[in-house]
């Protein structure tokens, strides 16, 4: 079991400086980089001390499974990033819980299974931590693709409004009244950031960090922009709806003309885990020796791991930078 167990993690070791060799310098990173610094460029000087003040409020509201949650969880505070972008009110205690809940199942199931227990126990942890992971990136997508569908048409809202003469603050309102779904909840509490005595600059810069999404870091830095050097907003604004339509077209364009190329990634990458799956359900004693032979363990872990090169390496072929 030994051999093994250190076949299985110096495989997994390879696996991770190949993909570190393959990965190269990350554009999304760069990209983030130039947006954080024309964000503090133009951001406020004592936003970094009101934050720290928050985020000691809300530590001093945590409960014990919160307290938990931050000892035992990987950047807990990325984590809490990650879960206001969902849009739900969970905690990072209830977040913790149900990794719990689901790395206990996973494990139980296995052994229950006559699966060896070291074995369960990392499926258990693996599954426990992937799984929550995997969910919360879901709902974020789904709302960060609701929020970009209908932000266009908010910012020409934004600019019939500015040219019939209102101001900045009170278009900003009727949007958030206006438009449903994220958008709407997204510009009602930068209304309400606003009305408590927040700059109209700080309250969208806490929505574009806990959005994301380069599209809303665009429109802030915009106004941020405007704002010191004058100019005509309704235009400038008209301009960036434009850009982001066609942003939004570029985006659709390249996901149809790689759908093919990433169906033939997803029937590859799952074909052996559904053969695999498919034959544990008709013969169960057949598939054991991966569970018990030294043997068949060191080649089914050779065998994941070349399978994570070749999935990574589909990867990177159909994805695009925009």
């Amino acid at each position: 079991m030994l051999p093994a167990l250190l076949m299985a993690l110096s495989g997994c070791l390879c696996l991770g400086l190949i993909l570190l060799a393959f990965s190269g310098p990350s554009a999304s990173k760069a990209k983030s980089r130039r947006i954080d610094g024309l964000k503090n460029r133009h951001s406020g000087v004592g936003e970094g001390a009101m934050q720290a003040q928050m985020r000691r409020a809300l530590t001093q509201r945590d409960t014990r499974m919160d307290g938990y949650a931050n000892r035992f969880l990987p950047n807990p505070e990325m984590l809490r990033m990650r879960l206001a972008q969902t849009g739900r009110s969970w905690t990072l205690g209830q977040y913790f819980m149900a990794c719990i809940g689901f790395a206990l199942v996973v494990a139980l199931l296995l052994i229950i299974k006559h699966v060896p227990i070291v074995i369960a126990l990392f499926a258990g942890l693996a599954l426990g931590l992937g799984i929550p992971h995997k969910a919360i990136g879901v709902l974020i997508k789904r709302r960060v693709l609701q929020f970009n569908a209908k932000f266009p048409d908010a910012i020409e809202l934004l600019v019939r409004g500015l040219r019939s003469g209102l101001p900045i603050t009170e278009t900003l309102g009727v949007v958030g009244h206006e438009v449903p779904g994220p958008l709407g909840v997204e510009f009602r509490l930068i209304g309400d950031r606003i009305k408590i005595g927040r700059t109209m600059e700080a309250a969208m810069q806490e929505t574009a960090d806990r959005l994301g999404t380069p599209e809303f870091q665009f429109f802030c830095i915009t106004l941020q922009i405007q704002r010191e050097t004058g100019g005509n907003l309704a235009e400038t604004l008209a301009n960036l709806a434009d850009v982001l339509r066609k942003r939004a077209q570029m985006k659709l364009k390249i996901k149809a003309m790689s759908s093919e190329s990433k169906a033939s990634a997803y029937i590859v990458g799952s074909l052996p885990f559904f053969v695999f799956g498919a034959v544990w359900f008709m013969n169960p004693e057949y598939l054991m020796g991966f569970f018990q032979q030294t043997r068949l363990m060191i080649a089914g872990s050779v065998g994941l791991v070349w399978m994570g090169i070749g999935a990574f390496i589909m990867a990177k072929m159909v994805n695009f930078e925009i």
